[in-house]
């Protein structure tokens, strides 16, 4: 027996015995993602305990250096995992803003300390992180931001307000793009910043959003003491710092669209769902759509998502090998947000007038949800940078057209 197929027998033994048997189940809504944090509330327990177990094993971040707290496995072994969890459709043991975006940069930026600080807290979803770039002046030309930290001894005095914050009023802490350098250009004068959201002087305002949920808000500083040695990288460092995450944003973004990551369990399908909404193809016992063109989008549809998918994992294996996902994130971050409107529009048009409902009774959960979804999915091409933006980085830094 090989070596990865002995880890293989390993890691699917040790699958059996730790993941719980309702952890292998759809989620029923988005109260089920487990998110972490220092008051995290769990809707089942076993959420819980199977986020320890994994977080024990490293294997919320199973490429992540071991004396890290990660799971120190190679690209391949990591591979090995990804597909013993999507054989027993296992949910996510952990989302996460740490893990999708901070934990990468703080691994190349970051100082000794400050990685033996934050990072095994990611890992183990101790602390929930949110991200501060966006102001009510500076979403698409971000590098306008103008949060001010000023230095103050060992402390940084941080003032402005951030918006999209996105759960904040949830968050542990903060990563955050303030303005340090007051007379160097905008891009040079940036610096990032890392602060507890419980610190005197930080007031969170959700923002309602078309969907009837607040997941954004709005986060204002006022006097805020941030010890000096949370600054991640060097003064006035900080855009080098934030273009790098912004890549492993929209890899994270793309991943609605490719269903990475998406939530596990035994979901029904796309075939199957528009088989009852809108008929089969021979009668009840027909095994194709009804409806021709609803087959038809629905074909494609699935065949979009599954190349997609594939595309996106070898992007993945090759960011897991060192490479990072580079300008490319941005072509998986159009492509992967426009997958999922369409596949939104779709189900709209599958349910039809049962997706019409918003609360009470003569609409059952899933075509709530379904609604809610679709108008959600409308900020998509917003969020982690604008499509025009996207277009923009692939002209410019993939495809190496002239301004």
């Amino acid at each position: 027996m090989g070596d990865l197929d002995a880890f293989r027998a390993e890691t699917r033994e040790w699958l059996e015995e730790n993941c719980p048997e309702s952890m292998r189940l759809p989620m029923k809504s988005e109260d089920e993602a487990v998110w972490g944090g220092r008051d995290a509330v769990y809707a089942n327990p076993d959420s819980k305990a199977w986020l320890d177990r994994m977080g024990a094993q490293g294997w919320t971040t199973p490429t992540w250096p071991a004396e890290y707290g990660g799971g120190g496995l190679s690209k391949e072994e990591a591979r090995v995992l990804a597909e013993e969890l999507r054989r027993i459709q296992a949910r996510p043991a952990l989302t996460s803003f740490g893990i999708s975006m901070l934990g990468p940069v703080l691994l190349e930026y970051g100082t000794e300390e400050q990685k033996q600080e934050h990072i095994p807290k990611i890992v183990r979803g101790e602390i929930r992180w949110c991200q501060g770039y966006s102001e009510p002046g500076s979403g698409s030309d971000l590098a306008s931001l103008q949060t001010k930290a000023e230095l103050d001894g060992d402390e940084y005095l941080v003032n402005g307000s951030k918006i999209w914050t996105s759960y904040a009023d949830q968050a542990d802490w903060i990563f955050c793009l303030v303005r340090t350098e007051r007379d160097a250009s905008k891009h040079d004068g940036i610096s990032f910043l890392l602060f507890d959201m419980a610190l005197p002087g930080v007031t969170i305002s959700p923002i309602k959003l078309i969907s009837g949920s607040s997941p954004f808000c709005q986060t204002f500083f006022t006097d805020v003491r941030v010890p000096a040695q949370n600054l991640i990288g060097k003064r006035g460092g900080g855009w080098t710092i934030a273009k790098a995450l912004l890549q492993h944003e929209r890899s994270m973004i793309a991943g609605m669209g490719s269903g990475i990551g998406s939530g596990g369990g035994r979901a029904r399908s796309m075939p199957d769902i528009a088989k009852d909404y809108v008929g089969r193809d021979g009668g009840s016992d027909g095994d194709r759509i009804g409806d021709p063109t609803i087959r038809d989008r629905v074909a494609q549809q699935e065949l979009d998502a599954l190349c997609f998918a594939l595309t996106t994992r070898r992007s993945l294996d090759s960011a897991k090998a060192g490479q990072g996902p580079g300008h490319g994130a941005s072509m998986f971050k159009l492509y992967g947000t426009e997958l999922n409107k369409r596949r939104c529009e779709l189900m709209m048009s599958i349910l039809g007038a049962d997706a019409l409902g918003w609360e009470g009774e003569g609409f059952n959960d899933y075509e709530l949800a379904t609604t809610r979804q679709w108008l959600r999915s409308k900020g998509n091409s917003i969020e982690g940078g604008t499509s025009e933006v996207q277009l923009n980085v692939i002209a410019k830094r993939v495809l190496g057209l002239p301004d």
